[in-house]
């Protein structure tokens, strides 16, 4: 069975080995120098570290209360910050710019419309099979309206 962090919807497991904090989650000193600089305070740094961590290990931005405590302080520990700095998350406006600071920094850009082309383009080439939804038999965008008998 695959593990759910692995799933088109990852989430951080329950229990997270040292093993695995200290594999994926231990900033490099260049990603430690890269947070400094492009924050004004240690609270903004260490969620701008959780960010990149987060992203680099799941591929998706978790929301603020399901970043396990236990990575929140291996990362603090790790980045040297003191020990009352806590994440902090601000405005949706920070919450963007720190997400497309992360995706750039990780080559990656946010492109939702035009992921969707691609997406139904293969949906409709692709034959239908046995395991496979033909296209007519998707469900249509547009609600359904009641029958008048």
């Amino acid at each position: 069975m695959t593990s759910i962090e692995r799933t088109a919807y990852p989430r951080f497991k329950r229990l997270i080995t040292a093993r695995e904090l200290h594999v994926f989650f231990t900033p490099s000193e260049e990603e430690r120098a890269w947070a400094q600089e492009a924050t004004d305070s240690d609270e903004h740094q260490l969620a701008l570290l959780l960010a990149l961590k987060s992203y680099q290990r799941m591929g998706c931005f978790p929301e603020a209360h399901d970043v396990p405590d236990q990575m929140t302080e291996f990362v603090r520990r790790a980045a040297e910050l003191p020990e009352h700095a806590l994440p902090v998350y601000g405005s949706e406006r920070t919450a963007k710019g720190r997400r497309s600071m992360v995706r750039q920094r990780c080559g990656r850009r946010y492109d939702g419309q035009g992921a969707r082309a691609p997406a139904e383009e293969t949906m409709r080439t692709n034959r239908p099979g046995p395991h496979r939804t033909a296209p007519q038999d998707l469900p249509s965008r547009t609600p359904s309206r009641p029958r008048a008998d």
